[in-house]
């Protein structure tokens, strides 16, 4: 009786001790949101289908769901199991409802493509709403919401405005450009885009000799500000800069100018965060992994998502025992890294949130450089040349 008592007893230990391994090995579940707006214009078929540089093909969705499958091993070797979540904001209103949504599922990683005021809504609620939150901008460029609207919890993959406009005016000096024709649309956003424009000429010294402003319209008395040829119609410039941030105008634009000049800003040389052509770095792998996904090219937003999983991926392996407040000071710190497939490790800027990386200038046949540009000189990081710099920043919620 005492022996069968042993052998019971030294099963039940060995289940036990099963039960607890299996208990220790049990992988860590974080669940990284996906947030967009129904009926966002940006994503409408039609809309999408134009393909205009810079804009969306598709959703954030996509992206992030290939950096997740890319980071599998590495979170398995860590205990980790990352899963992806869609979230869908009826519209502003609806945005206690979406985050007791988030809250229900345990989300505190938030991949937000969403229009600026959505997205400033959402950032300002969610840390409070979430015990703490990582919300990354993967659409918006807008140099406000790096500045004067920026957020301790925002961190942003996808290049700003200034940034941008920054790569362009680069390749500009280079090339000894330095004669601009300015063409301005009339909303607020193509407004912004001038601005940007206007502080890289300035910073790299490239003139803007004539400011046109342009708009399309079915009034006969405008039609004039729609006609390329007499907007260009002045010899004194060497390129055409075209502010437009619909891009429906833009694209008339190229090859239709009065004197042969080259065009960039909307069309014809594009700054960028991604091209499909980019033929280094591992480049064409993580393109044609995205094409086989996707059936359609891999774009810039559908990078700055990807991006915005990487960094949700390495910060979660860097230490798996972090809360997510130590998380975004790890990331903002530029103590955790990520590759970007742009030949550099890249890191978010401490001072706005913002991913430093090299932008392509490209257009719709390949890539034609990399900014920064050779000879493109800084005292501490040359990537600090596009944007907005620590010394200059007005974001005040560091």
């Amino acid at each position: 009786m005492k022996r069968l008592a042993a052998v019971a007893l030294a099963v039940v230990l060995a289940l036990c001790a099963a039960f607890a391994h299996a208990q220790a090995t049990r992988p860590v579940h974080v669940t990284l949101g996906v947030v967009t707006l129904a009926d966002d214009p940006r994503h409408a078929p039609r809309r999408m289908e134009k393909a205009y540089p810079g804009h969306p093909t598709g959703t954030a969705l996509a992206g992030v769901a290939l950096a997740v499958d890319e980071a599998q091993v590495e979170l398995d070797t860590r205990g980790l199991a990352l899963q992806v979540k869609a979230f869908e904001l009826a519209d502003a209103a609806a945005l206690p409802k979406l985050l007791a949504e988030l809250k229900a599922a345990r989300v505190q990683h938030v991949v937000a493509d969403l229009p600026v005021p959505e997205l400033r809504a959402l950032v300002q609620a969610a840390p409070a709403a979430l015990g703490g939150a990582i919300v990354f901008n993967t659409g918006q460029d807008d140099d406000g919401l790096r500045a004067e609207h920026c957020a301790a919890a925002l961190l942003h993959t996808t290049p700003s405005a200034a940034m941008r406009a920054d790569a362009l005016a680069q390749y500009l000096a280079a090339r000894n450009w330095r004669k601009a024709l300015l063409l301005n649309g009339p909303t607020p956003a193509d407004a912004a885009q001038t601005r940007a424009f206007e502080r890289a000429a300035k910073r790299y010294g490239v003139q803007i000799v004539e400011r046109k402003p342009f708009k399309l319209s079915g009034d006969p008395r405008e039609r004039d500000l729609a006609n390329t040829r007499l907007l260009t119609g002045e010899r004194s410039h060497e390129v055409v800069a075209v502010m437009d941030a619909d891009g429906e105008f833009a694209r008339t634009v190229p090859y239709a100018t009065q004197w042969p000049r080259p065009v960039l800003g909307a069309a014809g040389l594009t700054a960028q965060a991604w091209h499909p052509h980019w033929e280094r770095n591992g480049g064409p792998q993580l393109t044609r992994r995205f094409a086989r996904a996707q059936q359609r090219p891999m774009d810039a937003h559908d990078w700055a998502a990807w991006a915005a999983a990487k960094a949700v991926a390495a910060v979660l392996v860097h230490d798996p025992k972090a809360g997510v407040a130590q998380q975004l000071q790890a990331l903002r710190k530029g103590v955790v890294t990520i590759d970007g497939f742009k030949g550099q490790r890249l890191s978010f800027r401490a001072w706005d949130g913002q991913l430093r990386q090299p932008l392509f200038l490209a257009h719709g046949d390949g890539v034609v450089g990399l900014a920064p540009l050779d000879g493109v000189l800084h005292p501490r990081e040359v990537l600090d040349t596009l944007g907005v710099d620590e010394a200059e920043s007005a974001c005040k919620a560091r």
